[in-house]
């Protein structure tokens, strides 16, 4: 499995770009054969704590770090782990983690929603709303001049939190290399963006004249095209750029979640538009790839995290440190 090493710059030949995007299918199938074994471990009671899945979104996670170089860095939000194994970080290391373990990626302390893994760029997966928002703005100040980037990762009810404003705005203003990610899903937990949110998202950051543009968030192909437009900008100096990627989870907000809010037909008619399905569907139509070897990747994928499974479950936990052990004898 490759790291994050995906061309940005240049074009690709024809073999090579077949290959590239099978690699960004197979990590859309890795995020949602993920999500959907953290769910089951967490319903058998071995992750603690609480779990946000991002099934259903995987497009717009794998589109946008795929232009991005290692030395690029990316904030995350709570629903986070797809954002983690789009930038290439190991997935045994990540189900550790969710487990508590000590071979986890943060020796087991930091759980479903606060993975930092800096060796692939992830500042961090944030628990706050809006959260990474502040981060990347940070992070784009001290990148500026170096030819990198920064990237935020939030969701629509995002939008609402005075930050949001404030750091957009200073990001204009300073000129960040900051690209800025909505993964619009419809949904601020469990209510309809569109009852609590006035006018457009996109309004916005186009009122402070901020490159913007609304699109498909369930098209790897058309959220890789935007990235890379977004990114090079960055790059080049002028400035932060603004995505909304219109998406839908296909889970509840989290596990006391039924979804019972959701208009009736309306997960149906999303699931249609599974970003899994439109990518083998480009990739068998398009790209003129075989359906077996397509379907050989979803089988590699599920046996690959079946040993994950295994092997974390077996990890062992961490050891208490010396300032616990004085606290519980205190």
């Amino acid at each position: 499995m490759l790291g994050r090493t995906a061309v940005t710059r240049g074009s690709l030949s024809v073999a090579d770009e077949v290959g590239l995007y099978l690699e960004l299918y197979r990590r859309m199938v890795l995020i949602r054969q993920f999500e959907d074994l953290v769910n089951a471990l967490f319903l058998q009671g071995q992750v603690h704590g609480t779990t946000h899945l991002c099934s259903g979104q995987e497009a717009v996670a794998v589109g946008v770090t795929s232009v991005l170089d290692p030395a690029d860095r990316v904030a995350g939000t709570y629903r986070g782990h797809g954002h983690a194994l789009a930038l290439g970080l190991d997935p045994q290391r990540l189900l550790d983690e969710l487990l508590g373990r000590e071979t986890g990626i943060c020796a087991g302390r930091a759980g479903s929603m606060n993975v930092v893994d800096l060796e692939h760029g992830l500042m961090g997966c944030f628990g706050i709303v809006g959260g990474s928002i502040a981060a990347a703005t940070g992070a784009g100040l001290a990148l500026r001049g170096t030819g990198n980037v920064a990237v935020a990762f939030f969701g629509d009810g995002a939008t609402n939190q005075g930050y949001f404003f404030e750091c957009l705005n200073f990001a204009k203003v300073m000129n960040l290399p900051v690209v800025y990610v909505c993964e619009n899903n419809g949904y601020g937990e469990y209510t309809p963006f569109t009852a609590v949110t006035a006018g457009s998202i996109i309004a916005r950051p186009l009122a402070m004249e901020i490159p913007s543009q609304t699109l498909d968030g369930n098209d790897l192909w058309v959220v890789r095209a935007a990235a890379r437009q977004a990114v090079e900008t960055a790059r080049r100096g002028d400035g932060p750029s603004f995505i909304e990627a219109l998406t839908y989870r296909f889970v509840g907000h989290s596990r006391s979640d039924p979804g019972k809010y959701r208009p009736e037909g309306e997960l149906d008619r999303w699931r249609l538009k599974d970003p899994l399905a439109v990518g083998r569907r480009r990739l068998v139509e398009e790209h003129r790839v075989p359906e077996s070897e397509v379907e050989s990747i979803v089988e590699d994928v599920r046996t690959e995290l079946d040993r994950v499974r295994q092997k974390g479950l077996a990890a062992p936990f961490p050891k208490p440190d010396a300032s616990a052990r004085e606290f519980k004898d205190g």
